[in-house]
């Protein structure tokens, strides 16, 4: 017996969560494979969503449709706007989230998405048509049974072949408690696909009733905190707990040392590449050896649990190693440990093998999303799953797939970085990545890529009447501020109050809001006709942000719109599928070889592949530009 589903979703981590979600509510009948149910959506390393970068890609998901963003709001309990004292383009928000309770919801959700359904099994073996193009045909799982399929979305994160470390112990498993998925790798290098090899990590987790909290110092939560969602369903968190900073010390870097010789990191039991910007504690004192403090975060994973999670202290040195090195940190000397921490080696698929739509270029209707691509973060996961999900849903109706563009969305750079650069280590997102970082920021995912979501069918009737509604006062607003004149002694002593130079004549509000530290909450307490017009208009504090910053960055904007407009020029250059770059003498060997691999789909994406130099790129436009 055969049962049969349109797209079948491997794994229930972020990635598969958002994919199983998205072609669910699109309309096509979902089957989400998942080893336990009671762990979707776990947060297997830090209880938190967004940061730097990832906070944007958390906003670009929920503006399209996604559920990561109104999850999280249900389930923080803390929230902070990272880089507040920097440019707009830097304000990242971040919540630290009750663990259990984001993995409930999650549950919650999911259970009750029309067209999806769940099946808590093990995926053993993928099934394939035969002939000169392979198409993904089923899923075999376990325990043995079959289901047949239009698509499959693979979102296995560290569990192909997963490998744990702690000190010389070993075992397999994608993370402490859980098995490892065997099986499909060896399947898919037969197939033809290149196979690597990655690791990760993760602290020690921490019992709350043997830390001192009052030698600790405290790190609270934003006074007015902001969510993530762009809907009304969700609220700001109200009652907020507290993170806290403890640190290193020069004894503590001294016993850690001692296991320096039973790391599996430095003795070459592991051989998959680390994260660079997530390093271990042990890789710190190395790369930083002259350093004799580190800062660690101290972040509570729930409001109804003791375990505490010592973020910047992942090891897989000895446990007992560990064990003495925590305890000389000051605030911890009574410590007790739920869990040492330990590394963890998986497989991953170079994601040079996959289009723009996910989809594997080997297997047709295979898609791969997350940590098998070579990426990490919960974020980088969600939004890959959320894009798969999407693609897989459109091509099997016959429709074109959704490629976000560099300056549409920090998914658009995510996605376009892996499929056209590859990775070297764990793929991370940040605000330097992309170049058109004032354009992508976290205040305006809405007004970037609702109008995508709803055209696709993601976002509610509701939503689009909410998002219509803040459209228009951002720019019913900022068309005030153009036209409304402002009088010198209306504002000078404001002006002078926040350091800005006073009016020698009569300006335009748009003009004065160009200044730095003027505001439009400040201005309004001294302009009646603006609070009026605030009042009247029922003008949100979300949409004052939001006209602010354009009216303040617009310089900026308008010179980074121009900039992407000639990258345009180069993405409407195609080049025919299945181009012969070998042949082409003019081009240098390096360019040739890398074009032959990833086989570009237009000159804009050929210059973004390293070793493609701009001697190179002319030879193509010369080939192509007609």
């Amino acid at each position: 017996m055969t049962l049969h589903y349109d797209i079948i979703v491997i794994g229930g981590g972020h990635a598969g969560c958002e994919a199983a979600s998205a072609a669910a509510r699109l309309g096509s009948r979902t089957l989400l494979l998942t080893m336990d149910m009671t762990k979707l959506a776990a947060m297997s390393c830090n209880p938190a969503v967004g940061g730097v970068a990832k906070g944007q890609i958390v906003r670009e998901i929920d503006a399209l449709g996604g559920m990561m963003g109104i999850i999280t709001d249900r389930t923080t309990i803390q929230f902070r706007m990272l880089n507040r004292s920097k440019g707009a383009a830097m304000w990242s928000p971040r919540a630290q989230c009750d663990k259990e309770a984001f993995s409930a919801e999650w549950r919650h959700t999911l259970e009750n998405t029309t067209n999806l359904y769940i099946w808590q099994d093990t995926a053993a073996e993928l099934l394939f048509t035969e002939g000169p193009q392979p198409r993904i045909c089923g899923v075999k799982t376990r325990m043995g049974v079959e289901f047949s399929c239009e698509k499959v979305i693979l979102t296995a994160g560290t569990f192909l072949e997963g490998l744990m470390h702690c000190g010389a112990s070993h075992a397999e498993g994608g993370r402490a408690g859980d098995a490892a998925s065997k099986g499909l790798t060896a399947q898919l290098a037969a197939r033809g696909f290149e196979v690597g090899r990655m690791k990760t990590g993760t602290p020690a987790r921490l019992d709350a009733r043997t830390i001192n909290f009052e030698l600790l110092e405290v790190q609270g939560g934003d006074e007015h905190p902001a969510k993530f969602s762009f809907s009304s369903d969700t609220e700001p968190v109200k009652e907020q707990l507290p993170c806290f900073l403890v640190y290193t010390s020069k004894e503590v870097h001294d016993l850690l040392r001692t296991g320096f010789d039973r790391s599996p990191l430095f003795n070459g039991t592991i051989h998959g590449i680390g994260p660079r910007y997530c390093p271990s504690i042990e890789d710190k004192l190395r790369t930083f050896a002259d350093k004799e403090e580190h800062q660690l975060f101290l972040e509570p994973e729930g409001r109804h649990t003791n375990e505490y999670y010592l973020n910047g202290f992942s090891s897989s040195l000895p446990w007992e190693v560990q064990w003495e090195a925590l305890h000389r940190i000051e605030g911890l000397e009574d410590l007790h440990i739920y869990r040492p921490g330990y590394a963890i080696e998986y497989d991953y698929f170079p994601p040079t093998q996959l289009h723009h739509s996910l989809e594997t270029k080997l297997i047709e209707g295979l898609y791969f999303a997350g940590q098998v691509n070579g990426t990490t973060g919960y974020e980088e996961a969600a939004a890959q799953g959320l894009m798969a999900g999407i693609n897989a849903h459109r091509a099997r109706v016959g429709e074109e797939a959704i490629v976000l563009k560099r300056d549409e969305a920090y998914i658009g750079v995510l996605i376009d970085d892996l499929v056209t650069k590859g990775v070297d280590e764990p793929y991370r997102m940040f605000t330097s990545r992309a170049e058109y970082r004032i354009l992508l920021r976290q205040d305006n995912a809405d007004m970037r890529l609702t109008p995508l979501g709803e055209k696709i069918g993601l976002i509610s009737a509701k939503r689009a009447r909410e998002f219509a509604q803040k459209k228009s006062a951002v720019e019913s607003l900022i068309s005030f501020a153009q036209n409304q004149s402002v009088k010198i002694a209306e504002i000078n002593d404001y002006l002078i109050s926040v350091g800005s130079e006073p009016l020698t004549q009569g300006k335009k509000l748009f003009d004065l809001l160009v200044r730095n530290g003027v505001t439009i909450e400040g201005a309004r307490k001294v302009l009646p006709k603006l609070d009026r017009f605030l009042t009247k208009e029922e003008i949100s504090n979300e949409a004052i942000e939001a006209a602010e910053i354009q009216i303040k960055y617009k310089g900026y904007i308008e010179r980074e719109k121009q900039n992407a407009e000639k990258l345009h020029r180069l993405e409407a250059v195609l080049i025919p599928e299945g181009f012969d770059f070998m042949q082409m003498q003019s081009l240098t060997i390096e360019a040739r070889q890398k074009l032959t691999r990833i086989q570009p789909k237009t000159i804009g994406q050929a210059s973004r592949i390293p070793g493609v130099s701009p001697a190179d790129v002319n030879v193509l436009l010369i080939k192509f530009g007609r």
